[in-house]
């Protein structure tokens, strides 16, 4: 090169790195209704023969865990590149990044649980769900939404092979000489109440998911047009599925063809997939940047500001409960309880967000990854 340009090379120094783009408002309410939905499961009132009061309370079960795992998948992808494949120095920080969140992750679990709450806490396994994502971090989308696809099938079947009596005990408890169901204490893999192997399903797509460009309109309405099809196919199937086989086929075959939720079935799976996609797709278009989007997520605001901050007030959630008492779960006789949960988060998150920022046990993870991985490159 001629010595002028050289120079001017050299004075212009390496290029400077690419700007940070803007939170995607959208995927935070998504994050917020889950976390909402978490809430409801475990607070909502129930009528004297179980079933949810009001009815339609019964949407929140086992669909807030899965759109939860969901946008796990979707943070690890915003989080790495978002859809740049993260690739040399870029792809061992953010590998480093996430190995460091999940030890805390798992840590945090751990003290919830240890509080005695009658909530299944979702960490450990989420945790053990960002280990299993790591291998998949440099992986092309297709491929993604293939594992994606295999991990949906396979696993529920592996899963219910070991953990789902049959007309006897299951291999599960024959092996451990406990009764069913089995809860093995620190198995989240196959035992646990959020079994990873079956929910690195939702992960793996929430991957994929946060591979594309969701800020494109077409992206968006295609999230709600597949999600709303995936629903439908699932719970379908299942519907169908169980109607033809009648109620004398064996235990495992009615398992395997439930949709119902925390039966952590493929057809569950795929129409939990099938809403998650949904619910993240219509919080897109509902907040593009638009006067109609901007002013849907000022009206959203503190929604948005529960899910920025959802392992705060997953966390503030649980610990309310041991103070408040296991009958809170066990036996509310009214949604007052829930209600209050609700309204003070909603509040308390919207006033931080303005007044402070970022979460706290957000801060506190990104400041110990940071101090571990150093910045990004």
């Amino acid at each position: 090169a001629p010595p002028a340009a050289s120079a001017a090379g050299a004075a212009a120094g390496p290029p400077p790195p690419p700007a940070p783009r803007a939170r995607l408002v959208g995927v935070d309410l998504a994050r917020g209704l889950a976390i909402l939905g978490m809430f409801v499961a475990h607070l909502g009132a129930d009528r004297p023969d179980g079933t949810h009061d009001p009815a339609w309370f019964v949407l929140a079960d086992g669909r807030s865990a899965a759109l939860f795992a969901l946008l796990a998948g979707v943070s690890l992808a915003l989080s790495s590149g978002r859809d740049r494949l993260p690739a040399g120095l870029v792809l061992l920080h953010a590998r480093m990044t996430i190995l460091v969140r999940a030890g805390l992750l798992l840590l945090l679990g751990w003290v919830l649980v240890g509080l005695g709450t009658p909530v299944a806490v979702i960490l450990p396994a989420y945790a053990v769900l960002f280990l299993l994502a790591l291998p998949f971090l440099a992986v092309r989308r297709r491929w993604l939404l293939l594992a994606a696809g295999v991990a949906a099938v396979v696993s529920p079947t592996l899963v219910a092979l070991v953990a789902v009596p049959n007309g006897g005990p299951s291999l599960a408890a024959r092996l451990s000489g406990t009764a069913d169901p089995v809860h093995l204490p620190g198995d989240e893999l196959v035992t646990g109440y959020y079994p990873a192997l079956v929910y690195l399903a939702y992960v793996l797509l929430g991957l994929a998911v946060g591979r594309t460009d969701l800020t494109r309109t077409r992206t968006q309405a295609g999230l709600v047009g597949v999600g709303a099809g995936l629903a439908v196919l699932g719970w379908g199937l299942s519907r169908l599925a169980l109607d033809a086989v009648g109620p004398d086929a064996s235990p495992l075959t009615r398992h395997l063809l439930s949709g119902a939720a925390h039966e952590d079935t493929t057809l569950e799976v795929v129409g939990n997939c099938g809403t998650a996609l949904a619910v993240i797709g219509l919080f897109l278009l509902l907040t593009r940047p638009t006067p109609a989007g901007r002013a849907a997520g000022a009206a959203l605001s503190p929604l948005a500001a529960a899910g920025s901050m959802s392992l705060t007030v997953y966390t503030a959630q649980i610990v309310a409960i041991f103070v408040l008492g296991e009958q809170v779960v066990w036996a509310p006789t009214s949604n007052a309880v829930l209600v209050w949960f609700v309204v003070l988060a909603l509040a308390g998150a919207w006033l931080w967000r303005r007044l402070v920022g970022r979460g706290p046990l957000e801060q506190g993870l990104g400041a110990a990854a940071r101090a571990v991985a150093g910045p990004r490159p």
